[in-house]
């Protein structure tokens, strides 16, 4: 399904890889934004198949039904799927978004298209690529994900502005990344 370009890397298979077809968030996702061989490329991106050589989700979702995502899908939610309430247990790992935001994702796709999913996700990642070029100190893009997955973007946006305001007032040097990262997730706890 993959093609190769000329330069040996292959072509996307998927024109959204920031949603997973299983309606994981990869756009917000630690592993998207990480440099090096262990960055992940999205969910269908250049070179998925050599990271995550198998999917169930894919196999049925793309290459049988022709479909970017589950939601898109008349059977939605298929057996594949785990319950909401399970979703909510999984425990997350650092290195994945959370998965409490699938069904809600696939959810929201189905009711409103893909399109409007893709707009309401690329503000989360404006602001996610915000907090991570102007706050993050090399431990906190973890938290600042999680932060952008689960809060809402408005929320976002003001910890953001206190934070820059907050930068002004206590005289915080702009290079200093450890305070900034410091002072950005306490605004983004107190209003979790």
């Amino acid at each position: 399904m993959e093609k190769t370009q000329s330069d040996g890397r292959s072509q996307p298979v998927r024109k959204y890889p920031t949603i997973a077809v299983c309606g994981l968030d990869c756009g917000l996702c630690p592993r998207y934004y990480t440099q090096g061989k262990s960055r992940c490329p999205g969910c269908g991106g250049p070179d998925f198949f050599s990271k995550h050589p198998s999917c169930s989700f894919i196999t049925c979702c793309v290459k049988k039904k022709g479909l970017e995502v589950c939601g898109e899908c008349s059977d939605f939610p298929c057996a594949r799927f785990k319950t909401e309430e399970e979703y909510q247990k999984v425990e997350e790992s650092s290195s994945y978004p959370s998965y409490r935001v699938v069904m809600r994702n696939l959810a929201f796709i189905k009711e409103n298209g893909l399109k409007s999913f893709i707009g309401r996700q690329k503000k989360r990642i404006r602001l996610l690529e915000r907090m991570i070029h102007s706050f993050d100190d090399g431990r906190s893009r973890s938290f600042f994900c999680k932060a952008a997955c689960l809060r809402d973007p408005t929320d976002l946006e003001s910890a953001l502005n206190e934070a820059m305001q907050r930068i002004k007032t206590d005289h915080i040097k702009p290079d200093d990344m450890k305070a900034k990262a410091k002072m950005l997730r306490a605004i983004l706890s107190q209003g979790a």
